[in-house]
């Protein structure tokens, strides 16, 4: 990790000091933890069990839906908890967790939704290759490098966030340990390890939204050159899905960290909120609401249950 530290534990201020604020939003917060992992862990059990959709594309999307509830967990139980009680501490050692854990989902989905992009641009610009192009193992190989390019990033970003003197105050202004609060209590020079993870960041969020525009732009002048309607409006079906959960997730991370450190105000904890809360929570809606495929497979799960029932 580099670098010497006095600090063995942190106090996060959390989202609130107001007592009276903290009760409901832990009723709020703890309802949308609870839909966000009966929502995405009922996406990874539907794509497990329902032979229809054993598509790479339904493949990626349960992998995604992983990292949801992973990265989800990693902040919300911790949040929660600090919600109702008065000692809001972390050691050094669990603060270095929950962020290298964060980092970590948080960059695989940027490099899930890149590789959902490239299925989708494969499957409507080259939909004879489609098989070929994006066999099983292929599919394997992308989520596999996906987790491996998230692994060793988070690494680095841990390492510059983390590898440096504190011994000064222990106060972290937020509710999980995040970059830009925990770098601001660090008594060494800082400027370097900003420099590398603002580096890190461009490469990984940049980098996937560019292979994501690129796709798209690819979609779009194939979907415009097709003759029939009904074909232009089943390619872009295929792709709404995903690009909602595209906005939603880039939209607050480039609100995040790639604005300056000297425009961090009391409003990121709110965009914080978004991206580490509530976006996890919304993706399965999404993915389910726009896609027939999902809803279809719903429907046929839930009829067999019934059938079930009724043979007993």
């Amino acid at each position: 990790m580099g670098g010497n530290h006095t600090q063995t534990k942190f106090i996060l201020l959390g989202i609130t000091d107001s007592p009276c604020v903290q009760a409901p939003l832990f009723g709020l917060f703890l309802l949308i933890y609870i839909v966000t992992l009966v929502g995405n862990m009922g996406i990874m059990v539907l794509v497990w069990v329902v032979p229809s959709l054993h598509t790479p594309m339904y493949f990626f999307l349960s992998h995604f839906s992983f990292t949801d509830v992973c990265y989800s967990t990693v902040i919300s139980p911790k949040m929660l908890a600090d919600l109702l009680s008065e000692n809001k501490t972390i050691s050094f050692a669990g603060c270095v967790t929950q962020f290298h854990g964060f980092a970590f989902f948080a960059t695989a989905e940027c490099h899930l939704l890149a590789v959902m992009a490239y299925d989708r641009h494969v499957a409507i610009c080259n939909p004879l290759l489609y098989v070929t192009v994006i066999s099983s193992r292929v599919c394997q190989r992308l989520v596999a490098l996906s987790y491996l390019v998230a692994f060793l990033s988070a690494i680095i970003y841990t390492g510059c966030t983390f590898g440096g003197s504190f011994c000064g105050p222990n106060q972290i202004d937020h509710f999980f340990c995040d970059i830009s609060p925990v770098l601001k209590l660090m008594c060494s020079e800082t400027h370097r390890n900003k420099m590398v993870i603002f580096a890190f960041v461009v490469i990984n969020a940049v980098g996937t939204s560019m292979i994501i525009l690129l796709s798209y732009i690819c979609i779009l002048r194939t979907v415009l050159r097709m003759r029939s309607a009904q074909s232009r409006s089943r390619a872009f079906n295929t792709c709404t899905s995903h690009l909602a959960a595209v906005s939603l997730f880039y939209g607050t991370i480039f609100f995040m960290y790639l604005q300056p450190a000297s425009s961090h105000r009391s409003l990121d904890k709110v965009a914080s909120i978004f991206y580490t809360v509530v976006t996890p929570m919304l993706n399965p809606f999404i993915y389910s609401l726009r896609n027939k495929e999902v809803k279809g497979a719903l429907v046929k799960v839930g009829n067999q249950k019934s059938l079930v029932k009724e043979i007993k």
